[in-house]
């Protein structure tokens, strides 16, 4: 029997892809996959990894702000809505996922032309703008909080919680340690600035090391062309760029995070039960969506916050102590989590939509 085609689209950043690449997993052996992202974001570079055809469209970024590279960005918008009309027509697709990101916009639109059905999934607490307008054409919607139904279709959306992806939590403790050379005598703190870095994070953990590595064993991972090579012989302080097949092991191996407030990540250390400090992007560097994020983590129990404006080397070893103390007052609230299995609910309803 002839597989039915889907195809997935999400961007700019790996919280946009990752989910998308759990889906997909899962789904391969009934489906025939395709993925449509921008010319030069990550998803390029993730979806090449797992051997998915990959089709690039053009992509305008969506800004709040009056910018003159929104009137230069209308045209490459509407660029990508031809070139993914065109594609989809080509591909002639049962269904469309989207995860987000300004390069889903062009696909959502040009599939709701073709009267192709599509799905959304929307990670942070407050709809990004891309999910904002892609809410409108959307068949169904669903939600990582169930804050977030408030802004979306009643009739439409659904909280499931945040697909997580299952390699993530099948890691070795030991590999991860054999992989970085530590060993079982220090806890290993691991320092994540999202799939793009984060230049204060980074320069705060490096100012810091002297004191880190007396009690921790670190795993700096700071983000393309950020690796400072004047680093590398310093005792219990690995730095990567970014880690793909390694990282299950790292986090399996892994006692503390350090990350941004992105949905994917949080719910992924919620599920391999990490504790965390959140220092979520500020209001000044996105739409703060980190920020809601990590207050609703705090509040549930789940994590600690730092925010940026705060963040230097004496307040972030600070609160890494305190995220020490309270590690097991964490876990326990962890244990104690609801998380639904939202990958399996997601296949769920893209295998009946069959």
């Amino acid at each position: 029997m002839t597989k039915k085609t889907i195809v997935f689209t999400g961007g700019g950043s790996a919280g946009h892809v990752t989910p998308n690449m759990a889906i997909i997993s899962e789904t391969r052996n009934d489906w025939n996959i395709q993925y449509i992202g921008s010319k030069k974001g990550i998803e390029k570079e993730l979806i090449s990894k797992i051997s998915i055809p990959y089709h690039a469209i053009s992509s305008g970024k969506l800004r709040r702000y009056i910018d003159f590279e929104n009137f230069i960005d209308v045209f490459r918008v509407l660029k990508g809505c031809l070139e993914a009309r065109k594609l989809l027509k080509k591909l002639k697709p049962d269904l469309v996922f989207s995860k987000g990101g300004f390069v889903s916009v062009p696909v959502i639109v040009a599939a709701k032309s073709l009267g192709i059905p599509i799905f959304i999934h929307e990670s942070d607490m407050t709809p990004g703008l891309a999910n904002k307008i892609s809410q409108r054409f959307a068949d169904k919607i669903f939600t990582s909080f169930e804050e977030t139904e408030k802004f979306f279709p009643k009739n439409k959306v659904r909280a499931i919680g945040s697909p997580i992806r299952k390699e993530i939590l099948s890691g070795s403790a030991e590999k991860g340690r054999r992989y970085l050379g530590f060993s079982r005598g220090k806890p290993i703190l691991t320092i994540m600035g999202g799939s793009l870095g984060a230049k204060k994070i980074n320069e705060a953990v490096r100012t810091s090391l002297k004191q880190l590595t007396e009690n921790y064993q670190i795993v700096h991972l700071c983000g393309k062309n950020n690796v400072d090579d004047n680093l590398n012989n310093i005792a219990g302080y690995k730095q990567f760029e970014y880690v793909h097949e390694e990282l299950p092991d790292i986090l399996a191996a892994t006692e503390f995070v350090i990350t941004r407030g992105g949905s994917n990540a949080i719910f992924e250390f919620l599920a391999l039960k990490i504790p965390m400090l959140i220092i979520p992007l500020s209001l000044q560097q996105s739409r703060g969506d980190q920020i809601l994020n990590a207050k609703a983590f705090k509040e549930k129990g789940y994590s600690l916050t730092l925010e940026e404006e705060n963040l230097n080397s004496e307040s972030l070893v600070n609160h890494i102590t305190k995220l020490s103390v309270k590690s097991e007052e964490i876990r326990k609230k962890m244990r104690a989590s609801h998380q639904g299995d939202a990958l399996q609910v997601l296949v769920n309803e893209i295998s009946n939509f069959k």
